[in-house]
């Protein structure tokens, strides 16, 4: 296994990362919203369009930088690059 060094890791990396945890954190706190107010209609439309965004966001990170999970939720790209690091939550 390769462990490249994260001062060389391509600079929207790291800005695609930080928007994919932008959006997680959206969604966890629409999600805790929407537990406590299940028939929050404008809530439930917020969330479903920041899942649509963070699905786009994670399709962007996986073309250029390979999976952000395994077991069949990400698909690879030939070769297999899973063994390629660092992984998203190494950085």
């Amino acid at each position: 296994m390769s462990m490249e060094s994260n001062s060389k890791l391509d600079p929207d990396y790291y800005k695609l990362l930080h928007r994919l945890q932008a959006a997680d954190f959206v969604l966890v706190e629409l999600t805790l919203y929407l537990d406590t107010h299940p028939e929050d209609l404008k809530a439930i439309e917020q969330f479903n369009q920041y899942a649509h965004f963070r699905r786009q966001l994670a399709d962007e990170f996986e073309r250029c930088f390979g999976p952000l999970m395994q077991f069949g939720h990400s698909y690879s790209r030939y070769p297999w690059d899973w063994k390629n690091s660092p992984w998203p939550w190494q950085v």
